[in-house]
């Protein structure tokens, strides 16, 4: 147990320094920062720590033992009695977690045949096994290895220019724009075209950055092209162009978040706006999060050579966020090929399962729902009337063990989006009709 530097001595001198000392541990076990069964430092620990003499500490430890606050227990040393449960506890109000949905349509969890964890963890043994390279700090930018094979990767599968130099690996995009933001302190203000990017909101909001509703009030746009919006709409290679275009005029920067790239059902993924730029206004984010699986922390960004100065300023500053084992894994998983194999079997497993849970929607509600797929991603859209705001309507889902996103929409109309990854596939009929009984409660509503 480490001792609270609060504790200062002869602070008050009309007390006696043992009764200072009791006073302390006696404050820390009422209030639960001592929980029953704590060990207290030993004698000699405490007097050093407290910087009291050994005599105070006993003398202290003693009237603890008297008053039922501790007990000594022979040599094993003086231990925090269960008598006493902290006072905040007698008027807080008990708080329970709301427990795990049965049926979880809003997150975007990985279906468990979508990953073979014993391949990779293959590769991890083997990553584990690099005793001298696992000896020091992983390289600030990223492994160079992976970097190299990263940028191999995304000139061959998305188009994207660059070099092994300027990519900047990561645990995380959030964790990326921590870092990216000092980058881009000449530029204050950004937009975002997806408005439920809330946690990149916050990001550039802790930062200082303004955030602006309206393109071109903006000096950095932030956009998702592969996954503009809820729905998974696709930005079209026309649009993409337009848009290059505008920021381009007006001097601004453009960030392409391009996750979800790999799974546009439809249709072949878009080029990058990165590639179609050249590399020269666009800074490019990619994610193995949603590929993988979410636990891999690992993603990346490209940055323009504008910025590549600025970065190298301040890259010292900052520690590698990612795993080194997981850099060195994933750097042989790819060169291994093994990732083109996942992109494909996931693509796979989740186009068959958007088509099941579309099916399942239709059976539960029949007419009353209009019911798409979105181009990319998982999600299943449902738009029905009910008579409820969204808000209300996931709570009522969430209440019965559902959990999904939802919409309002003109003309009292509601959209749900149902993300198919997180559910087993032979729980859809169960949890469709579940959502249809709490979408329309009563016989008399469902004719809404």
């Amino acid at each position: 147990m480490e001792l609270n530097a609060a504790f200062s001595p002869l602070l008050d001198t009309g007390t006696p320094l043992y009764m200072q000392v009791y006073n302390y541990y006696k404050d820390l076990i009422v209030t639960g920062k001592l929980p029953p069964n704590t060990r207290l430092p030993s004698l000699r620990r405490c007097a050093e720590a407290l910087s009291v003499s050994r005599t105070t500490a006993e003398g202290a430890y003693l009237q603890l033992c008297a008053d039922g606050y501790i007990l000594s227990k022979p040599k094993s040393g003086y231990f925090v009695t269960d008598l006493f449960r902290p006072q905040k506890q007698a008027h807080a109000p008990k708080t329970q977690e709301p427990p795990a949905p049965q049926y979880d349509f809003a997150s975007l969890s990985a279906d468990r045949e979508s990953f073979d964890f014993n391949l990779w963890r293959r590769y991890l043994k083997s990553a584990l096994r690099q005793d001298e390279r696992l000896l020091s700090y992983g390289e600030v930018q990223g492994e160079r290895d992976l970097r190299e094979a990263l940028a191999q990767y995304i000139a061959e599968k998305r188009n994207v220019v660059c070099t092994a130099d300027s990519i900047v690996i990561g645990a995380g995009v959030q964790s990326l724009l921590h870092l990216l933001c000092p980058v881009l302190r000449d530029r204050r203000t950004v937009a975002f075209q997806d408005k439920a990017f809330l946690q990149g909101r916050a990001v550039f909001q802790d930062h200082g950055f303004t955030i602006c509703e309206r393109e071109a009030d903006a000096q950095i746009l932030y956009t998702s092209p592969s996954h503009m919006n809820r729905r998974g709409d696709v930005m079209p290679t026309d649009a993409r162009i337009a848009l290059l275009k505008r920021t381009t005029a007006r001097g601004a920067l453009l960030i392409e978040d391009d996750y979800d790239n790999e799974f546009c059902y439809f249709d072949r993924p878009s080029p990058a706006l990165q590639g179609l730029d050249g590399g020269r206004h666009v800074i490019y984010i990619g994610t193995f999060s949603r590929l993988l699986l979410p636990s891999i922390r690992l993603s990346f960004l490209v940055l323009p050579d504008s910025l590549l100065t600025r970065y190298r300023e301040i890259a010292p500053l900052y520690n590698q966020t990612a795993s080194k084992a997981e850099q060195i894994a994933l750097c042989q998983f790819i060169r291994d090929g093994h990732l083109a194999g996942q992109i494909r079997k996931v693509r796979k497993l989740y186009t068959q399962k958007a088509r099941l849970l579309e099916a399942a929607v239709r059976d539960a509600f029949g007419s009353t729902a209009e019911v798409s797929r979105g181009e990319a991603g998982f999600v299943v859209q449902a738009r029905i009337q009910v008579p409820w705001d969204a808000r209300t309507l996931e709570h009522r889902a969430r209440a019965v063990g559902v959990s999904l996103r939802a919409e309002d929409s003109a003309g009292g109309i509601c959209t749900l989006f149902l993300a198919c990854s997180g559910v087993r596939a032979t729980d859809f009929p169960a949890a469709t009709e579940l959502l249809r009984d709490v979408c329309f409660p009563s016989s008399s509503e469902k004719s809404l």
